[in-house]
């Protein structure tokens, strides 16, 4: 096969997943829960969105070392990380996201007043769920 058949064949195939709406989930999917986690890592050194300390349940404020603010430097990095794990590998950082967001709802039903956010993250938890099953198919599909 020639390089010109090669490409104009990936170029169609290219085109092809691009109009499936499912694939099209998947890229919307992987863009938002890349962006967001590395943004709100960032955040967490900076506190311009909002006082982040504020969100961790005094329970856990007592049992981690340090400060509630150093404790955010740690949340910051793993939300970082989270991010490129699904700009990098999706079928497992929609996981590692949806895990992490899990943890999150814990804390914030422990918290009184912030039940509308635990609810949101509720949403968000399973966004981050139908992300890695997306990746599961299109990356199987692939290969």
């Amino acid at each position: 096969m020639s390089s010109v058949t090669a490409t104009s064949s990936s170029a169609a195939r290219r085109r092809a997943a691009l109009s499936d709406p499912g694939y099209q989930a998947f890229v919307i999917l992987r863009t938002g829960f890349t962006v967001a986690p590395i943004l709100f890592g960032l955040d967490k050194f900076a506190n311009l969105l909002v006082d982040w300390p504020t969100y961790l349940a005094p329970w856990i404020d007592d049992i981690v070392p340090g400060s509630a603010q150093t404790a955010m430097y740690a949340v910051g990095v793993i939300e970082i990380v989270a991010g490129i794990a699904v700009a990098l590998a999706p079928r497992f950082g929609g996981w590692l996201v949806a895990g992490w967001l899990a943890g999150i709802i814990v804390n914030l039903l422990t918290v009184p007043g912030y039940y509308d956010i635990a609810l949101r993250d509720f949403g968000l938890l399973l966004g981050a769920v139908a992300l890695a099953r997306l990746a599961q198919k299109y990356h199987a599909e692939r290969a």
